[in-house]
């Protein structure tokens, strides 16, 4: 019986032992897998596996005509796991002198011994992720691949390429500004469609998931959490390039003669609101033009004359004037209270019609209507411009518009000087894009259209989403008002303020604007200097309206500051290069047979190009040289096409030429060619004529 008993006691004793070790295992099973969960995952995580992003690649922009504005380029971080499990002894002795030949050769920075020498010592260490080269392009990238051991793959050749994505803008700065970018960190800016449209741009991102190596290093190993990343959609914007090009190449040339701290022109489609060109550019510290800043769409300042036209054409609309009524301008000069306005006509212009004072821009007769039929009843005049729309943001589809200022009377800056020097476009703030969408609005017959940036949204080819144009208003004032609006603006052109942009082949209308920068709270002048913003806006062809243009430069420093000629300059230039290159032939076909169309520019180079080109567009040229290679020289309404001489030893003389004919010209030769900048040779290094031998460089610089 004791011996019964002794058994019992001890399997008692082993029950409740192992009861004990089970209920002790449960608890510990609970507290591993609901209170120490994360520590023993985030410690799984970090020493086991863990999940990585893979970044989506970014969509890109395009142009209208579906050419690349910015993309972007995969570039590679190669490695060498020089202890890859799969590479064997032969191998590695077989392939590394060859491999570092290739290295050496490929990449450069090493001989090929020293190659060998970094390879080898990495192996003796055993490095799992020996840094080879970073930003290697993708072309590199092939070429390494078939290079000794990497030929043989990641697991038997040791070669690890990862990818990242460099957002490039193959046309350099050309809209740079309204193209965009981001900058996500503390300052957080989205700029231009890059900023607005990220969300179409990004795509989603998508996870991998990685194993520690013993050694430390981590590969992507295939699991079920893994997802994969969805690439973004591309954006279609309004932007022509070879307009943009033009635009900018314009406003460069004038901003470099004049010295100016920054400019920007505006190309807009008539119809439809769409931005077919918007260049920007300000000087930098190196003393070249950049585009740093997008002053077309966030610089709101005060317009000067350009502003007259609204201000006009409310007291049209009100029926307080009209155009052939008489302002009495007398000597150019009105005093308000304490201040005198002038004319920039010394002797003024003495009694002259509204429309003439719209015409030589007086600013004594432009106060005198507006300040005589609205010093009782002011909230009228500004009401009226009210109703044009005129103190409303556009809401564009970038960001970063700045804000218009039309004050009310009433307000806390408003004083008895108000109205006459809003006349003339002061005490008003407006950027030069909400100037040229009002501008636009008269050339289109009163409706107010929306300017437009992005016109699509695709995907793989496909449009999967569309913008429409958009109208803020349907009429901005009466059919009257509009059709002496626009005949106050060819007038301008015709034989007022601006004559210098008249020519035969078609006829452009708009308006000068010359007015002084004030500086915060300091006024208009500093010391004896004044600082100015010469500014055109208008449209053209004038008979059948199909672009609208403004050019603003700001603070022009050679002693030249009036907007016909400063911005008027570049305005004609642009709409010259689109009238010979966009409706150059249906234009001629409406104009006047007596009218003879002047030879648009055609530029040096192969004869048998501009042969074709003056052909195509039904210039009349003159040959005098059989030769290849040929330059033109405008001459009335005839091109005349004269050799350029090519000599044995001497460096040709590629100005004027496209890159591609200068660059096949010159290694022709047996030359060696460098460049910067897009459009034609401006300049080239060595000149033409100087002596050279096979190999030599040439620098060009392009236009832009």
């Amino acid at each position: 019986m004791a011996v019964r008993d002794e058994i019992v006691w001890r399997s008692g004793i082993v029950y409740i032992a192992i009861v004990l070790m089970a209920l002790a295992l449960i608890v510990r099973i609970i507290i591993l897998q609901y209170v120490q969960h994360g520590k023993w995952s985030g410690m799984s995580d970090k020493y086991v596996y863990r999940t990585t992003e893979v970044p989506a690649n970014r969509g890109d922009i395009l142009a209208d005509d579906g050419r690349l504005l910015a993309s972007s380029v995969p570039y590679y971080t190669i490695y060498m796991d020089t202890r890859s499990s799969g590479m064997s002894a032969e191998t590695w002795s077989n392939g590394i002198n060859g491999l570092s030949a290739g290295l050496s050769r490929l990449l450069g920075e090493r001989s090929a011994a020293g190659w060998r020498a970094v390879i080898t010592e990495a192996r003796r260490r055993g490095d799992r992720y020996f840094l080879i080269k970073r930003k290697v392009d993708y072309e590199t990238l092939v070429k390494l691949k078939e290079l000794p051991i990497f030929r043989e793959g990641q697991f038997r050749g040791g070669m690890v390429a990862q990818a990242e994505n460099r957002r490039i803008l193959p046309n350099n700065e050309l809209a740079a500004r309204t193209i965009g970018y981001l900058n996500l960190g503390s300052e957080g800016n989205e700029v231009g469609v890059e900023g607005a449209f990220d969300k179409e741009l990004a795509g989603k991102n998508g996870i991998a998931v990685k194993q520690r190596l013993i050694g430390g290093d981590w590969i992507i190993v295939e699991d079920a959490s893994s997802v994969d990343s969805k690439d973004g959609n591309d954006v279609v914007t309004t932007i022509d390039i070879d307009l943009q090009d033009l635009a900018s190449s314009a406003l460069l040339g004038q901003l470099r003669k004049h010295n100016a701290h920054h400019g920007c022109a505006v190309l807009m489609e008539v119809k439809t609101g769409d931005i077919k060109a918007i260049a920007n550019l300000e000087t930098g510290s190196d003393g070249r033009y950049h585009e740093t800043y997008n002053y077309a769409l966030g610089e709101s300042t005060e317009p000067g004359s350009t502003f007259k036209l609204p201000a006009i054409m409310a007291a049209l609309e009100d029926g307080v004037i009209d155009t052939s009524d008489i302002i009495d301008t007398g000597t150019g000069s009105v005093r308000y209270y304490n201040k005198i306005i002038r004319d920039t006509r010394d002797e003024g212009y003495g009694k002259i019609s509204v429309k003439q004072v719209f015409e030589k821009s007086s600013n004594v007769g432009t106060s005198k209507i507006i300040y005589d039929n609205y010093k009782d009843r002011p909230e009228d005049f500004v009401n009226r411009l009210y109703a044009m729309k005129l103190n409303e943001k556009l809401n564009l589809q970038l960001k970063g518009e700045g804000e218009p200022l039309i004050r009310y009377p009433g307000d806390k800056l408003w004083s008895g000087l108000s109205l006459p020097m809003m006349s003339h476009g002061y005490e008003v703030q407006m950027t030069p894009l909400q100037v040229l969408t009002f501008y636009n609005a008269v050339a289109n017959d009163g409706k107010m259209m929306k300017p437009r940036f992005v016109t699509a949204i695709k995907r793989s080819g496909t449009t999967i989403k569309r913008y429409e144009p958009e109208v803020i208003m349907n009429s901005i004032a009466s059919r009257s008002t509009i059709r002496k609006a626009k005949s106050m603006m060819e007038g301008v052109v015709e034989h007022g303020t601006a004559t210098n942009l008249k020519n035969p082949n078609y006829r452009i209308a708009g308006k000068t604007g010359t007015a002084q920068i004030a500086k915060d709270n300091r006024g208009y002048r500093q010391g004896a200097r004044i600082s100015y913003q010469a500014s055109f806006v208008g449209y053209f062809p004038a008979e059948n309206p199909l672009y609208s243009c403004i050019v603003v430069v700001n603070a022009p420093s050679n002693g030249v500051y009036y907007g016909n000629i400063v911005a008027g300059t570049v305005f004609k230039e642009i709409s010259d290069r689109v009238y010979a290159t966009r409706f150059y032939r249906d234009f001629r076909a409406e104009n006047s047979k007596d009218v003879t169309p002047a030879a648009p520019e055609a530029g040096n180079g192969y004869r048998d190009d501009i042969d074709e080109v003056l052909g195509n567009l039904k210039v009349r040229y003159r040959r005098t040289s059989s030769d290849n290679w040929v330059a033109t020289r405008e001459s009335g309404d005839t091109i005349r096409l004269s050799s350029v001489r090519i000599m044995e030893g001497l460096v040709p003389d590629v100005r004027g030429m496209s890159l591609r004919d200068a660059v096949y010209l010159l290694e022709s030769s047996g030359l060696r060619v460098r460049y910067s900048g897009k459009g034609r040779v401006r300049r080239q290094s060595p000149e033409h004529g100087a002596r050279y031998f096979e190999g030599s460089v040439v620098s060009l610089e392009m236009n832009m």
